[in-house]
């Protein structure tokens, strides 16, 4: 076996089970489960349509590189929504089968086990950076995103011998789970770093379209890379999906987009890896990638629920309006497995403690004290649930 899979620690889901499990629950209400960040609105029509219109896809072995039909859809899509040329469909853009999957196996591609590299993450973190990057023979480095600075990650923290070994930087903005999108100030400083140590920063922006103010959609890197002159996108690597965006995660489709040289590696990497995207699922995907229509509609329903459901909150948790994403990260007034715990054995709401997407640093672990609160559900639901976190914070 494996070695380095002892070196995985169990995933949240897994935890909260655990947890659930000693705890019980109240039979009188009904579940609500606001702990995964699933998508549950309906997927749109003309998606499924897609679907049905193409199911001739399902008698051939499709290409690796995706169909050029969906490599033209993804890259003038990139164009419009992040007001960029349109990067080239042959070389910058590759389709995948879901961003989580393509986040773990860029790490394998990227990383030299040979020199002992390390892999930048941020903290809290989605738990795919840390096994990608143990996986891969590296070491993590956690940065932490706390409140007092208004979850912003601090890179100038961490030491010059750790940049000097590292080999890859995970970001992801906006951030899971508080929201957060990096500015163009803090991109321009993460590109000086990659430029002076020479790491690859992955950046995953699964979340960029779903956000409240449609004046403001999120910074993307290649955006931010092309403000200050990196028409090459060197170094850098986008990833992104339509589970969120377009209400579609059991399609399993996204793509990457970014550095041509790295995307040539990674093209070959997964020729061998074996995850092509069905002919049936890319058919469906040019439909998704060519509406925005639907995308529009989809974040109204988020942001009503935010309307919703922050004031419920913020007296007693500390509730805040992200600038993306569909999480409330909330503070709790007691541990955050404890709140959790009993939160589910006494009002059969389900979320997830902080704690468990997040790792100690020296006397920290900067999602202690959290808890997050995914609102994919219907609007009806979000709020009975989060009324009934608000009534139990209360008597707290």
């Amino acid at each position: 076996m494996n070695p380095d899979l002892a070196l995985l620690q169990p995933y949240p889901f897994e935890k909260l089970r655990a947890l659930y499990a000693a705890a019980g629950s109240t039979g009188s209400l009904r579940p609500v489960n606001l702990s995964i960040g699933e998508p549950r609105h309906r997927t749109p029509a003309f998606i499924r349509e897609a679907i049905s219109a193409n199911l001739d896809g399902l008698s051939v072995y499709p290409p690796t590189i995706g169909s050029p039909a969906l490599r033209e859809a993804i890259a003038e899509w990139v164009g419009r929504r992040f007001g960029v040329p349109a990067p080239d469909p042959q070389r910058q853009v590759l389709p995948i089968n879901g961003s989580r999957e393509a986040l773990f196996a860029f790490a394998q591609v990227v990383l030299d086990r040979t020199r002992e590299p390390w892999v930048i993450c941020p903290n809290p973190f989605y738990q795919i950076y840390e096994g990608a990057a143990l996986l891969g023979g590296a070491r993590p480095w956690f940065v932490n995103s706390l409140a007092a600075n208004g979850f912003r990650i601090d890179y100038d923290s961490v030491p010059q011998a750790v940049w000097a070994r590292t080999q890859l930087l995970f970001v992801c903005s906006p951030g899971n789970p508080t929201g957060t999108v990096m500015t163009q100030a803090e991109w321009e400083h993460l590109f000086a770093l990659s430029d002076q140590y020479g790491f690859v920063i992955a950046a995953d922006e699964c979340y960029s379209e779903i956000y409240c103010d449609e004046s403001n959609p999120p910074l993307g890197a290649l955006r931010a890379a092309r403000e200050c002159g990196r028409d090459d996108y060197a170094r850098l690597v986008v990833f992104s999906s339509l589970s969120k965006r377009s209400n579609v995660p059991g399609m399993r489709s996204g793509f990457v987009a970014g550095d041509a040289n790295l995307l040539a590696r990674f093209l070959l990497y997964r020729t061998y890896h074996g995850s092509a995207m069905s002919p049936v699922v890319q058919a469906a995907s040019v439909a998704a990638w060519h509406d925005e229509a639907h995308v529009v509609q989809n974040r109204a329903l988020y942001a009503a629920k935010f309307r919703a459901t922050v004031p419920l909150v913020a007296r007693h948790l500390g509730g805040y309006q992200p600038d993306g994403g569909f999480y409330l990260w909330l503070r709790t007034p007691i541990s955050d497995e404890l709140f959790t715990r009993d939160l589910h054995a006494q009002c059969n709401v389900d979320v997830l403690p902080g704690s468990y997407l997040a790792r100690s640093g020296g006397d920290t672990n900067p999602g202690a004290g959290h808890v997050r609160i995914a609102l994919v559900a219907s609007i009806e639901e979000c709020i009975e649930g989060v009324t009934r976190i608000a009534r139990f914070a209360e008597q707290l």
